[in-house]
């Protein structure tokens, strides 16, 4: 049986080579929706883990509060979420001093009335991620190491002075051949003294706008700019405690914003986890899509591969009646058939792998992206495609074997 199946993907192989162009034409259905699954899944595994490590960046084991919902920017947000009244400094010190779980607590406050630009004479930096941060931010976020220089410090923030840290990819532009530190530099006309350099997150995918961060003192933030008062709040937990610093913390807020007891929050609150689990549905939606997508391209490949195989069993009617006029069988006219159209698809599901990983290399080459094709996809993208010759193969497959040797002898 073994050596009648390598004779029958044996004759398979001769067809397809004598038949190049007509193979091709064919498969290209099969190429197209299996390289769209394969490499969806390389973009969706590649971005996973983008986000996944761009999201540690900001602590495993702490939690974001706003005022605002999370999630994607929605410029018409509902009445009821713009009257939310703003977070407080108050609503940060309640925090730690109701909540045992919360191991620290940090706020910042931003102002995005007017695009903020930081300049030297020897350059400038134009739509800066520009806080007002207080002295503990850097233990809070894991993605504000010290990188040269000093942190912020209580005296600072408690004097309002005038100091600076800057993003990794800040100073070069400002200071191109010497170090930041210790230079002066002009913030919306105003001047600081760059005291410290902010180290550049590690992981993420093409350009990171934390680059540009630029922080300065909390109350020096609000002294420049007393109408900024969109303050956020990061709350640190215990180690794996992080569960019960939500749970603690959310009651503290809902019992200071006076919600009543019914009411959903009038605050958001989220961690790591929330944010890849909502990824994580995003990413299964655009799975779900992707299949749709991938079957109408499969769909088309598997009635190119029927209607060639059909044709086929046409153009070799003589030959299916001598090979059973000599002793084959059935089975074996069936398997003929069969492994040819599994050859034919099978050949389209390597080719889409071949195709895929190009791609995947180029994207890795051109961008800052350590995606790639998962064994799985591969695995699942030959499977599928070797499926779809067996399932649109077996009609003609079945009708050659069905022949009588005589009327097929007699063919022209």
């Amino acid at each position: 049986m073994a050596q009648a199946h390598g004779e029958n993907l044996k004759q398979a192989m001769d067809t397809l080579r004598a038949h190049k162009l007509r193979s091709a034409l064919t498969v290209f259905g099969v190429v197209l929706g299996v390289s769209v699954i394969m490499l969806v899944a390389a973009l969706i595994t590649g971005f996973d883990q983008a986000i996944q490590e761009d999201i540690k960046q900001y602590g495993a084991d702490t939690a974001f509060i706003s005022r605002w919902d999370q999630g994607p920017h929605n410029q018409n947000r509902p009445l009821e979420e713009r009257l939310r009244k703003p977070l407080t400094l108050e609503d940060a010190e309640a925090l730690k001093a109701s909540c045992p779980a919360v191991k620290n607590v940090t706020v910042y406050v931003n102002w995005w009335e007017k695009p903020h630009v930081i300049r030297t004479k020897a350059g400038e930096v134009t739509a800066i991620d520009f806080r007002g941060v207080q002295p503990n931010f850097g233990e809070v976020y894991a993605n504000a190491a010290t990188l040269s220089g000093r942190f912020l410090s209580e005296g600072d923030d408690l004097h309002r002075e005038k100091v600076v840290m800057l993003g990794e990819n800040v100073g070069p532009v400002l200071f191109p051949d010497t170090s930041p530190i210790g230079k002066d530099v002009m913030i919306d006309g105003e001047d600081f003294q760059v005291i410290g350099v902010v180290e550049k997150p590690k992981g993420g995918f093409g350009t990171d706008d934390e680059d540009r961060r630029v922080l300065i003192p909390y109350n020096t933030f609000r002294k420049i700019y007393p109408a900024a008062y969109e303050n956020n709040i990061r709350i640190q937990a215990y180690p794996k405690m992080l569960d019960a610093a939500v749970d603690q913390a959310t009651e503290v807020l809902r019992r200071r914003r006076n919600v009543p007891y019914n009411a959903k929050n009038n605050f958001s609150i989220e961690t790591a986890e929330m944010q890849v689990q909502e990824f994580h549905n995003i990413v299964g939606m655009v799975a779900v899509a992707t299949v749709v997508l991938s079957s109408i391209g499969l769909l088309i490949g598997g009635v190119g591969v029927m209607n060639i195989m059909l044709v086929s069993v046409t153009e070799r009617t003589r030959e299916i009646g001598l090979r059973k006029a000599i002793g084959a069988k059935r089975s074996d006219i069936t398997w003929q058939f069969l492994l040819e159209a599994m050859t034919l698809t099978g050949a389209g599901g390597l080719i889409a792998l071949i195709l895929v990983n190009g791609l995947v290399l180029l994207i890795r080459l051109t961008l800052e992206w350590q995606g790639s094709v998962p064994l799985w996809a591969a695995a699942a993208g030959l499977i599928v495609s070797v499926g779809i010759g067996l399932i649109f193969g077996v009609w003609p497959a079945m009708k050659a074997a069905k022949l009588d040797p005589v009327e097929a002898l007699r063919y022209e």
